[in-house]
Formats: structure tokens, C-alpha cells, sequence
């Protein structure tokens, strides 16, 4: 599967996204992962409506690494089902997608 994905998750807090994110980066799992605190999250959840603070993180690699980038965040997630949804880059700057490339080990 050749192309470059962006991959979403949130978390309760800044600890927790800089554990997903030390690990997927230092794994080469990711080229990096953006943490971006202060969202607000108002969803249903087994019939009940919360409103709660989260912080998502924004993790930039290729769709090739989706499903092991999918079980590791899995693995350090401490919610029961995690949002851990990707989108396609359509287009981006040639040579920042070689860097993602570089980065999660992709030879050249």
C-alpha cells in the first residue's frame, strides 16, 4: 500500500499523548505526532452523553504502517475503544513526504 496517511487519536491527557507519542516515533512507527491539548469532546457512550477534555494527537506516516501504528496504539491506549481513524494525503510537499518516508524507515 504505497501513500501517506494522517492518523487521529485522543486521549484523557498530555501524559498519555506523549507516551503514544514517544513510542510510535521512537518505533519508527510515525514520522512524528503533532499534540495538540485543550480539546473539548461532547460524545454518547453506552447511552449516556459526556463532555469531557481531551487532547488529540496528529501523527503523520505511510498508509503501509497503518495496521501495526493501529495495534500499537491499541496496545498504550487506556480507553476501551479508541478513536484511531486515518485519512489520505492527497497531496503534500514532495520533500517533507520523503522525510515521513525516511523517518519510518522506508529505504529509497
Amino acid at each position: 500500500m504505497d501513500g501517506h496517511i494522517v492518523v487521529f487519536t485522543t486521549v484523557t491527557d498530555v501524559d498519555a499523548a506523549v507516551e503514544i507519542a514517544d513510542a510510535v516515533v521512537n518505533e519508527g512507527l510515525a514520522a512524528c505526532c503533532n499534540i495538540v491539548p485543550g480539546l473539548r469532546s461532547i460524545y454518547m457512550w453506552k447511552g449516556e452523553r459526556y463532555d469531557e477534555d481531551e487532547v488529540l494527537c496528529i501523527m503523520k506516516t505511510r498508509a503501509e504502517l497503518f495496521e501495526e501504528l493501529k495495534g500499537r496504539i491499541l496496545e498504550l491506549h487506556s480507553y476501551e475503544v479508541p478513536e484511531v481513524i486515518a485519512v489520505d494525503i492527497k497531496a503534500g510537499h514532495a520533500d517533507y513526504l520523503k522525510w515521513v518516508d525516511h523517518a519510518t524507515g522506508k529505504k529509497r
